[in-house]
């Protein structure tokens, strides 16, 4: 707490995307680094050695990065940009908000299935709705959303989602307030960035501004 009784906001440094020339919260943008090969490295957990260069997890400005070759700028010195690079971070970001749906369905901070999700739903208990981006757009009706930004997802795929919880398919899950929801929520606003909308749409039913 601060003077007056002010809860104190969490420290969020900002940083400057190469693509777009903005300033935003870091956690918001996707660092990279470059190796010792002159290669850049995508590192979302931001804890690789060596100075960051930082893009907007948007996928414009990723591709706009390496189709005007930013990285060499950013870097100082001419690097070798991977084709595989925008796959390799959508992939990174998978596994981080996979893998931390799995701890937070462990910790009893996640639950799926229509009926548990609409329970936590009713009860106010649900801080984040998650949705299978392929679910059937009827069925996915029948919940309504949390209010407030960053509480509603449908970046993932049935699959995907049935892999955070142990299970073949998952259409609604659901997540409690916490910190494992709140780094979920992070990564998964920058997945929801980095992600083609593989229906031709802009994507815009699960996306979320990146300022949070």
């Amino acid at each position: 707490m601060t003077r007056g009784g002010r809860t104190k906001l969490r420290e969020d440094p900002e940083r400057k995307c190469i693509a777009t020339g903005e300033v935003n919260p870091k956690r918001g943008l996707i660092r990279f680094v470059t190796g010792p090969d002159d290669a850049i490295y995508p590192d979302v957990a931001g804890k690789l050695p060596g100075r960051g260069i930082w893009v907007s997890a948007e996928r414009s400005a990723l591709e706009l990065a390496v189709k005007k070759r930013l990285f060499s700028r950013g870097a100082k010195r001419q690097v070798t940009v991977p084709d595989t690079l925008i796959a390799d971070v959508e992939a990174a970001l998978l596994r981080r908000v996979t893998d931390r749906l799995g701890l937070a369905r462990k910790a009893g901070r996640a639950v799926a299935g229509f009926e548990k999700t609409k329970d936590w739903l009713d009860k106010g208990q649900a801080t984040i709705l998650l949705q299978a981006s392929d679910g059937s757009a009827r069925g996915k009706s029948k919940l309504y959303r949390p209010g407030g930004r960053g509480s509603f997802f449908d970046i993932l795929t049935a699959t995907e989602l049935g892999l955070a919880f142990g299970r073949e398919h998952v259409i609604h899950a659901a997540l409690a307030a916490g910190g494992l929801t709140d780094a979920f929520r992070d990564d998964a606003v920058r997945l929801s960035g980095v992600r083609a909308d593989d229906d031709g749409g802009d994507g815009s039913a699960g996306k979320v501004k990146k300022t949070i």
